[in-house]
């Protein structure tokens, strides 16, 4: 039981200087305190894995601190479930999530990487030069799985208004009753400003609605599934040999995966939500809490 309380405490919390503890740092440890007088790391391990106690394993977080995080994630998921301000949208309604993914580098490896043989796998030289990098808009229509998605040199208001642009030109977005868009809060699409411009661009086409995500609330985005896939399958690793091998690629990917794409299986509700908020809000150490 003592073994299992210490693996629970961060190693710093005994003056360790460890950022987390091994089953073999776990075993030292016992010894150094003489809980026992001889332990083997496995032992360790056995015993911890027997409650799923995992200290080596570790995940990174974010407390929400939007004070309005429930409304805007709450309108997120209505659309994502067929939604808009308590109605069901109709057959002439699109949802669309949008963002940039920014500085795709062009690293131009040093020697030509070698395919796979038997019983060895990729090789990629380490080292590599750097020549420029790109940014990749994209919108995701979320009910359709239709992609729409452009390359620029850098991201900014004018080249997401670029993106905006290329989707209002292609139907059945030009003539659709109403167009969702769900963004975060980059300095692109952030605040009211945003809203204001999109009314002041686009006056042919008052359709176009811009849903801002809370803050820090990415995960909320679609298109930030599809940006995952795009890191896994096409970026990883990182081998080109030309600047504009990156462009090229990045769009011919977006046509491969558009050929078999289908709507994501989002899994979230407004159930969820309301049960991850109360779980926040139970501690009075998050921003949720002290903002109630």
């Amino acid at each position: 039981m003592q073994v299992k309380a210490l693996a629970c405490e961060l190693p710093a919390a005994s003056g360790v200087p460890l950022s987390r503890w091994s089953a073999t740092e776990l075993a030292g440890a016992v010894v150094e305190r003489g809980l026992v007088a001889s332990i083997s790391g496995s032992t360790v391990w056995r015993w911890l894995n027997a409650d799923a106690i995992r200290p080596w394993h570790h995940r990174s977080w974010i407390f929400p601190r939007d004070p309005d995080f429930a409304t805007k994630a709450g309108r997120v998921l209505d659309l994502y479930h067929g939604y808009w301000q308590g109605e069901g949208l109709t057959d002439e309604d699109f949802v669309l999530c949008a963002d940039e993914k920014t500085s795709i580098q062009v690293r131009r490896r040093q020697h030509v990487s070698a395919a796979p043989r038997p019983h060895q796998a990729m090789r990629v030289e380490h080292e590599y030069q750097r020549a420029g990098a790109w940014a990749y808009l994209a919108a995701w229509d979320v009910k359709h799985a239709r992609l729409v998605g452009r390359c620029e040199p850098s991201t900014g208001i004018e080249p997401f208004h670029r993106l905006l642009a290329d989707v209002l030109a292609q139907p059945p977005y030009s003539h659709a009753r109403r167009l969702f868009f769900i963004v975060d809060n980059g300095s692109s699409h952030r605040g009211r400003r945003s809203i204001q411009r999109c009314q002041d661009r686009y006056p042919k086409h008052p359709q176009v609605i811009l849903v801002h995500l809370p803050i820090h609330a990415s995960w909320l985005n679609q298109i930030e599934i599809y940006f995952s896939i795009v890191q896994r399958k096409l970026l990883t690793p990182n081998d080109f040999t030309t600047p504009n091998e990156v462009p090229d690629r990045l769009l011919a990917f977006q046509q491969r995966y558009q050929a078999m794409a289908r709507p994501f299986q989002w899994q979230f509700t407004r159930h969820d939500l309301a049960e991850l908020i109360t779980k926040l809000n139970a501690n009075p150490d998050t921003p949720l809490a002290q903002a109630a």
